[in-house]
């Protein structure tokens, strides 16, 4: 077979995000890179199972991430931690810092060794985090960790903390690899998932992980139907208009699906153990009720490289599935409206989130100076997806059809009712994450608090919102969103 020349697009390098392109270079970043990283088979998720391991020049990044997961490391705010389990996270966080400042710039050229390395550091960084005694009020990550991380997260255009992405999309495998000569069906796979990294090597953590990772490959279906609505919304003849009532419907029956695979976390997570044993593990700065502050040492090494401010951790608000059906189905302007926290600073490339003009910022640009007016919260955590979902988002919002305007000036009733049904099956998924923060979130911060164990107050989420009264938030103003008959819209009017 004859080899690619060398100037085919397939053969061009992965671009460095530092260094200008010319207009119409094609992105070769990935192979979907043009179709936004987005696959027809598993959507949001790699087509493949993310790398288990980095090459051997990054290998000692990869033995000190699994010297703490075979250690057991406990967290420092544990109880009655003994002065052995003290001693032993000393012993892996000297080895930590004791690392050699590794090079990164083999990693550029592949978007998946760049994955791999965000994921291994960005957990490296949060097992130092939170095994550091919590009397230390200022924790400062080494050398070691700060300079390659945030190269990496340059390239990546990501926050120097664990995302969504490290826990949910790129942190998989199958437990039985499926056969090859069998079209991949991905709600067939649900059960067929394992992860690859855990903090506490339990089922409960497992699972946690994975309620998110089969919403994730369920949800591939509702991405193929929004596509076909967009095609016959193009359309927009009568028949077209009796297709999209059919699909809409479709769309609600995945939406619910997704409903019951998030209520399928309490079979495998207990609540008690995910707040008390897994949840402290991933928090970021921003969420860290104590105040303790996060110091970088050893950026000044790399003058291409600023302090960092987004440090939310993982959220579900980070699921790019989640806000695709918010923006096709045109809610987002209000269901992103209500907390705004924190602040996109503004870079001096643009990379802009879908539901906001403001820039979405590279790390490189991260900085403690005064920027723009904060932000709602789920706009603000576009900034912690990969960076071609959330071109994804922001091409699906510039639709120049966009679905809920068809609806709002058609007469059609069973168009309409077709639009609230899909509407209301996300109403109700957002009823079932209500239940599942009150369960998992407020009810044992309220116990924690009765028992001294906490300070009293609102049970913060990631990035520091009132984790219950936001997702009720959310999900009340995706209530709000009901277009009803065209006749009761008139006499609102």
């Amino acid at each position: 077979m004859q080899s690619l020349p060398p100037t085919h697009f397939l053969n061009l390098p992965r671009p460095n995000v530092l260094v200008p392109t010319l207009q119409g270079t094609p992105d070769t970043s990935t192979l979907a890179a043009h179709d936004f990283d987005v696959d027809t088979r598993t959507g949001f998720m790699p087509p493949e199972p993310p790398l288990t391991r980095l090459p051997s020049a990054w290998e000692q990044w990869e033995e000190v991430l699994e010297d703490a997961i075979e250690s057991k490391l406990q967290l420092a705010d544990q109880p009655d931690l003994s002065d052995e389990e003290n001693a032993k996270s000393e012993r892996w966080r000297n080895r930590v810092r004791e690392l050699p400042i590794l090079p990164t710039a083999d990693l550029k050229p592949s978007e998946v060794l760049l994955r791999r390395a965000h994921h291994v550091l960005a957990w490296i960084m949060h097992f130092y985090v939170q095994t550091i005694p919590t009397s230390i009020r200022s924790i400062h990550i080494p050398p070691p960790v700060t300079i390659p991380h945030l190269q990496i997260c340059t390239q990546l255009q990501l926050p120097p903390v664990l995302t969504y992405s490290d826990d949910v999309l790129y942190n998989w495998r199958f437990k039985t690899q499926p056969p090859s000569t069998v079209p991949f069906v991905p709600k067939q796979q649900l059960n067929n998932l394992r992860c690859l990294t855990l903090f506490t090597g339990t089922r409960d953590e497992e699972e946690f992980y994975l309620s998110s990772a089969r919403i994730e490959l369920r949800g591939v279906e509702a991405l193929s139907v929004m596509r076909a609505i967009m095609d016959e919304a193009f359309v927009g003849d009568s028949i077209a208009i009796r297709r999209i009532t059919t699909y809409l419907w479709a769309l609600a029956d995945v939406i619910r699906d997704m409903e019951k695979l998030l209520a399928g976390v309490r079979d495998g997570c207990d609540p008690q153990v995910f707040y008390d044993k897994i949840r402290p593990w991933f928090k970021g700065a921003d969420s860290d009720t104590s105040g303790r502050k996060w110091v970088f040492d050893g950026i000044d090494l790399d003058p291409t490289l600023k302090v960092p401010t987004e440090l939310s951790g993982p959220s579900a608000g980070q699921s790019s599935l989640i806000h695709a059906l918010d923006i096709f189905l045109g809610i987002d302007r209000y269901s992103h409206t209500n907390f705004s926290t924190g602040r996109l600073q503004k870079a001096s490339s643009p990379h802009p989130t879908a539901s906001s003009s403001l820039d979405a910022p590279t790390t490189a640009a991260l900085s403690s100076a005064p920027g723009p007016p904060k932000v709602p919260f789920l706009t603000r955590m576009q900034s912690y997806m990969p960076r071609h979902h959330r071109a994804f988002l922001l091409h699906l919002q510039a639709n120049p059809r966009p679905l809920r305007e068809l609806v709002a000036q058609s007469d059609d009733a069973a168009l309409r009712a077709a639009y609230d049904g899909a509407v209301t099956a996300l109403k109700e998924f957002r009823d079932e994450h209500v239940r599942i923060v009150a369960l998992y979130i407020l009810i044992p911060s309220r116990r924690a608090a009765g028992a001294g164990q906490e300070p009293a107050g609102a049970a913060k989420g990631t990035g520091g919102t009132d984790a219950f009264q936001f997702v009720k938030g959310v999900r009340d103003q995706t209530a709000g969103a009901l277009l009803g008959s065209s006749e009761s819209a008139a006499g609102s009017t």
